[in-house]
């Protein structure tokens, strides 16, 4: 027995090495356009505005099928779907750097959505499978860290590739290492069974976790702040280069910098993910952030002035993320991949809405109102978890039954 236990931490490590690059990766993909949106919308002949709906396209079709892939993770296992996501994903997001123009680059990042609908929430539930209930909220800041380490490393690095060999070359080599993920996922992620019963239910658990008005309105709260955190991220760096004159790729260490707060966010989150005053914290942050967010549009005193109100907004901005994920996981019980897809839904609309009107406002009436539209989904956020939403009592947990949710 001795000896089956260092292999049973080499196999964890490994699991959770491939969990880890499959998260950074994704969320590299979902936000590296930012940096990139001033070339495509110059090789396409059309407006940084009309670009930027390409962050839409991906966001609305990960919104579309996270939700719907959760039920199939809980009840077939994470493997399958784990698989699925990184193979869509690294296609999708290889052929993209070979798109002949704007409607089929449209199309594979649709495609790109769905892919990482699958990978992210599967994940999150595959770690949350393990973990006791006390320390689920480091465990989930944790990976959300590793994640949102993408802003730091992912992204910048995807506008140095582009600095050196266009637009393109950040697509080739995201979506190589997608797919060789998906070769080491092959061989490593775990062959065990879905946690919980085995029996294929579906419709119960959307009704079950519809049923608690709490989930409800903390999906509504995630989204209002997710519309400022991807209003902010997506369209940071075309200020940049439209306000300073910067070059793409000189906008890689101010990217850089704006991302870690992102991670610094997610991490410190994992600390107050578990405390008792977890919403009033969330919500007093989501109204700082929104007013750097506001800050960052509307004023421009220098470049690094302006990176440093811009990194303040995003850590602000992301401690509400994992903490909402580790409260819809007290409620969910065995559904856990079905709540985290629902909430990553209401996360993936949030960067829909983000990147949709904040590219309409950015049309209208520049930057500075892309800043007054994030200050106002904050406030709403907070109005909604103040006055609607409470933590769940001790105990008050989605437990379903195999009889009550099969289908």
């Amino acid at each position: 027995m001795k000896f089956d236990i260092p292999n049973r931490q080499r196999s964890q490590a490994r699991t959770f090495g491939i969990i880890a690059a499959a998260l950074f990766l994704s969320n590299t993909v979902a936000l590296m356009l930012g940096p990139l949106l001033v070339e495509i919308a110059a090789e396409f002949d059309t407006s940084v505005a009309v670009a930027g709906q390409l962050f839409a396209a991906t966001f609305a079709s990960w919104a579309i099928f996270a939700p719907l892939v959760g039920p199939i993770s809980d009840s077939l296992g994470r493997r399958p779907v784990a698989l699925g996501g990184l193979s869509l994903m690294g296609t999708c997001v290889l052929a993209a750097a070979f798109a002949p123009n704007f409607f089929v680059l449209m199309v594979l990042f649709i495609g790109t959505g769905l892919g990482g609908a699958m990978v992210t929430p599967n994940s999150m539930a595959a770690i949350t499978d393990v973990v006791s209930p006390e320390k689920r909220g480091r465990a989930i800041g944790l990976a959300q860290g590793i994640m949102t380490s993408a802003s730091v490393i992912g992204v910048p690095a995807a506008a140095v590739l582009a600095s050196v060999g266009g637009w393109r070359l950040p697509f080739v080599v995201l979506g190589a290492l997608l797919l060789a993920t998906f070769a080491l996922s092959w061989v490593w992620y775990p062959k065990s069974p879905a946690p919980g019963h085995r029996s294929f239910s579906y419709l119960g658990r959307f009704k079950e976790l519809g049923s608690i008005s709490m989930f409800r309105f903390g999906m509504l709260a995630n989204m209002s702040q997710r519309i400022a955190f991807y209003a902010v991220v997506g369209y940071v760096a075309a200020y940049l280069i439209d306000t300073y004159g910067m070059s793409v790729g000189e906008t890689a260490m101010p990217l850089a910098v704006v991302g870690s707060g992102a991670v610094v966010g997610s991490l410190w989150s994992g600390v107050i993910a578990s405390h008792r005053n977890r919403l009033n914290f969330v919500a007093g942050g989501a109204l700082a952030g929104g007013a750097a967010a506001t800050l960052v549009f509307a004023i421009d005193p220098s470049i690094w002035a302006t990176v440093a109100i811009a990194f303040g907004a995003v850590f602000l901005l992301s401690i509400g993320w994992p903490v909402f994920i580790t409260f819809t996981t007290d409620l969910a019980g065995q559904s856990r991949a079905t709540a985290v897809g629902m909430m990553g839904a209401s996360n993936r609309l949030g960067g829909v809405i983000g990147a949709s009107l904040g590219g309409a406002f950015l049309a209208i009436g520049g930057y500075q109102l892309v800043g007054f539209f994030c200050l106002a989904a904050v406030v709403f956020s907070a109005l909604v978890m103040k006055l609607a939403m409470r933590e769940p009592e001790a105990g008050a947990q989605l437990n379903p039954r195999p009889s009550s949710v099969s289908r």
